[in-house]
């Protein structure tokens, strides 16, 4: 039976996955005296609040009280909603506070966390969350968080996705702890928030409490297990009264630098200053203008280093705040392979920077559209061309256009439509233009099915002869997924076809010219009877890519079982591999190593493993052992994660290659680490130093940041890069390569009233 086949079989012979619950409802009190937000929960303003409890488990023990007691209390009075927590816990020497760091991650610690379905659309929210060492952590929901389809994909540091952790709002929040457990309080203006109109009206509302010592989760609305708190339709509802209060911030900043280039002739400090910033401005309670003048990244994360052993291009994801707010909303294409729009393709080229001179974007809701546009105007970037010492054009100057609008139809369906441009705006003839539309139906509450497709426009060189042929000259792609979720099995199938002159240039695309075939099978075995132990999920997967005339590319037959434990910890069964690769022209792997056309079909056995995170000291990691086109590899890597406390976090990150073929072998490895020390929750001081042996390069990046609200403060950042190998092999002599020094202020002044 085909899967497609069982897919639809299992949704027509399974019973409904969820059993309806009454979804709970609260209001939020008016008060006239705003509680101070310090974490302690005695102020008066919180006496003559009705609790909210009743909250109830979806892991371990779905539809099961929580196991320890909880209140939450929200309040509201005019200006901002307030929110406090009381989070007892009879065993409060297992708390776990977890890292003191900005959007750190809440899976490794107790945590509590507020949705707020402001336009009630069961879609789309607003998260803020806090963990017992007292961090921010926010982000913005899209399309209920779900993968393909409007707002696709899982987003954590990308530039697509459904749930977007890099949206940084301006609020604020305190916690404590006692013998009794630990309180969180939080004050959310209401200019942070985006709704649809003022006056009396309802939000969905939903909380979450997580105990990481037992890896319980616990929400106020009943979610079932196999969803998780974004699953916004079945949040429970907030009556309130919303001011009509509209955005209006303005963030300046001011930065000096000085960048000193080794590799070149009598290297000299080139000094810089900038000015610039940005601006949010409320069209509305839902429509907001956002508009940026000088662009600076300065506190951005460097990119993880990567070794690449296949034919095709890596992608590293968005880090730049300007971009990743609201970046849900532009997603469209099949995150981290065939994306129409990728911002990451303004500002950069060929990893180097390209002065941003201004930009805007809209974003919000007009009625049931999800609306997005941007535009952007870049200045070009004149080098030198180190082969005849002439002036040579990097980066002309462009600009760029995003058009992004979707409706929503309820039930988890949207279809939507994006135009992509982008134009020389020295050469009229120098343009790209994508356009596509997209789609996702939902069917009951367990099978999604998505959908894109994707046309690009690309003029040819004056004088070029256009040999291109096939629908719109080959510049397509398209894909199609179904997906079927319940307690016990997930099911996902899909196919994607990219053409062979698919071009989104403000996009991005790993490979083109194939037929890309998918389908995976898991199930969930519950073990309720072993108190430490929690479930086995044995499954197996299928990926193929075809060339266009049938050739087949590569294959990947996959099959194992993961051991999931009650504290976090996870191994995997020794998976099972049969992998295919087929060139169709020799593949140069490594200089000098040439691997001839041909089909190559290898096994190979894999491995997967992670301690409890919640620990103060975790590992995590694995290995692939077997065939690889001619010969064998072997690639081991490692996660050693120690913290000390709420304060300070390290990990080292260790990879290892080790490639023998017929045509030659080679070895090489990747080595990283990266601590951080928070002296408070908005004072922090990181490190990310990576080593890569293929470049015998050693990158540094040192950032110390003061945060103040939403993500601005004081950063001041240290780029090295140090070659340390031999001259004979690399061609560069060992020492230093590039070094800069970067001090940026930035300060946010809200003027709304």
């Amino acid at each position: 039976m085909r899967l497609s086949s069982l897919l639809v079989a299992a949704v027509l012979a399974s019973p409904t996955a969820t059993v309806a619950q009454q979804a709970p409802t609260t209001s939020a009190a008016l008060i006239s005296a705003a509680p101070v937000i310090d974490g302690h929960l005695d102020d008066a303003a919180w006496s003559g609040v009705m609790p909210i409890t009743g909250f109830t488990q979806s892991e371990p023990g779905e539809g099961q009280p929580v196991s320890q007691r909880t209140e939450v209390r929200i309040a509201q009075d005019g200006e901002a909603l307030y929110v406090a927590a009381w989070l007892y816990d009879s065993d409060a020497s297992g708390i776990v506070f977890g890292q003191t760091l900005r959007d750190a991650s809440l899976n490794e610690s107790d945590a509590f966390v507020v949705l707020l379905d402001t336009y009630r659309d069961h879609q789309n929210a607003f998260v803020f969350g806090t963990s017992p060492a007292g961090i921010e952590y926010d982000g913005q929901v899209a399309g209920e968080g779900q993968a393909g389809g409007p707002g696709n994909g899982r987003q954590q540091r990308g530039s697509t996705g459904g749930f977007n952790l890099n949206w940084d709002g301006s609020w604020e929040v305190a916690t404590s702890t006692d013998a009794e457990g630990w309180y969180a309080e939080m004050r959310i203006p209401f200019s942070t928030l985006r709704y649809g109109s003022s006056g009396t009206q309802e939000w969905g509302l939903n909380f979450e409490r997580k105990i990481r010592r037992n890896s319980e989760e616990a929400m106020w609305a009943q979610i079932p297990r196999q969803f998780d708190l974004y699953r916004i339709s079945m949040a429970g509802t907030l009556a309130l009264d919303a001011p009509a209060r509209r955005a209006f911030t303005v963030s300046p900043y001011l930065l000096a630098d000085g960048f000193k280039n080794y590799e070149v002739a009598n290297p000299e400090v080139d000094y810089g200053r900038q000015v610039g910033g940005d601006a949010k401005i409320g069209l509305n309670q839902s429509l907001t203008l956002d508009l940026t003048v000088n662009t600076d990244f300065a506190q951005v994360e460097v990119d993880d280093q990567q070794v690449n052993l296949t034919r095709f291009s890596l992608f590293f994801p968005e880090k730049r705040a300007f971009f990743l707010e609201n970046a849900g909303t532009f997603a469209v294409g099949t995150s981290q392979n065939a994306e129409l729009f990728f911002s990451r393709r303004i500002g950069l080229s060929g990893g180097q920077e390209v002065p941003i001179q201004a930009g805007a974007r809209l974003s919000g809701k007009v009625g049931d559209f999800q609306i997005g546009l941007l535009n952007i105007q870049t200045d070009d970037v004149v080098g030198i061309d180190e082969d005849t010492g002439l002036s040579d054009v990097v980066a002309p100057a462009n600009n760029f256009g995003v058009l992004r609008a979707y409706k929503e139809m309820g039930n988890r369906t949207q279809l939507g439509g994006i135009l992509v441009s982008r134009f020389n705006t020295a050469d009229t003839d120098d343009y790209n233009i994508t356009y596509g539309v997209d789609g996702r139906l939902g069917i009951g509450e367990a099978l999604t099915l998505d959908g894109w497709i994707g046309l690009t426009t690309t003029p040819m060189e004056t004088g070029e002869v256009d040999t291109r042929e096939g629908f719109n000259n080959g510049e397509y792609g398209f894909e199609g997924t179904g997906t079927y979720i319940t307690r016990d099995w997930q099911i996902t199938t899909g196919y994607r076809q990219i053409g062979e002159d698919f071009n989104p240039e403000v996009g991005f695309v790993n490979r083109r010219a194939y037929r890309h075939v998918n389908a995976r099978i898991m199930r969930h075995l519950r073990t309720e009877g072993t108190p430490w132990f929690r479930e086995f999920r044995p499954h197996i997967s299928y990926n193929q890519f075809f060339s266009l005339d049938g050739f087949s590319e590569s294959y990947l037959i996959h099959t194992d079982s993961h051991f999931a434990f009650e504290n976090g910890a996870f191994f995997q069964f020794p998976g099972f591999n049969l992998t295919g690769e087929g060139l169709q022209e020799p593949f140069e792997i490594r200089e000098g190593i040439v691997i001839p056309a041909g089909s190559y079909n290898n096994a190979e056995w894999s491995f997967r493993y992670n301690t409890n995170k919640g620990a103060p000291l975790s590992v995590s990691g694995g290995w692939t052992l077997g065939g690889f086109y001619s010969g064998t590899q072997f690639r081991p890597n490692a996660d050693i994660v120690y913290r000390h406390g709420d304060k300070l976090a390290a990990t080292l990150k260790l990879n290892y290659f080790d490639v023998r073929l017929d045509e030659g072998s080679f070895k090489t490895a990747v080595v990283g680490l990266n601590a951080s020390y928070s002296f408070t929750p908005r004072i922090y001081l990181q490190a990310n130093l990576q080593y890569n042996d293929d470049t015998e390069d050693v990158g540094t990046n040192v950032r110390l940041g003061w945060l103040d609200t939403a993500g601005t403060g004081l950063f001041i950042v240290w780029n090295d890069t140090n070659h340390h190998g031999m001259f004979e092999r690399t061609g560069i002599l060992a020492g230093p390569r590039q070094r800069q020094l970067v001090i940026k202020y930035s300060r946010l002044f809200d003027l709304g009233g």
